[in-house]
């Protein structure tokens, strides 16, 4: 069975500016495991979007798989974001553009 990717939009909470060092560590720990499990495509910062943290684009086998990830993502299970999970179709050369 193809993974299915979807996209993490992680969005700033009213206490993202109080982010200790301690969570920043425990976020990085976490795209680490994701990265070693195979279950993350990219990840980043985003930049000139007022509100937006970052995003994550996973590989999983289901919407529930995606969803436990972002779930346990340490940025929003310490209360300093939340998330939105979107569906994500790669279009590519190999899919001739989803033409």
């Amino acid at each position: 069975m193809e993974k299915q990717m979807y996209l993490m939009m992680i969005e700033k909470s009213k206490t993202y500016n109080k982010l200790t060092k301690k969570v920043v560590e425990e976020h990085v720990a976490n795209i680490r495991q994701l990265d070693d499990e195979g279950k993350l495509e990219i990840c980043g910062v985003l930049k000139g979007y007022p509100g937006m943290a970052g995003m994550y684009i996973l590989k999983t086998d289901s919407r529930e798989e995606a969803e436990e990830l972002c779930k346990r993502e340490p940025l929003v299970t310490g209360g300093f974001a939340t998330y939105k999970l979107v569906g994500f179709q790669v279009a590519n050369r190999e899919n001739n553009y989803l033409l």
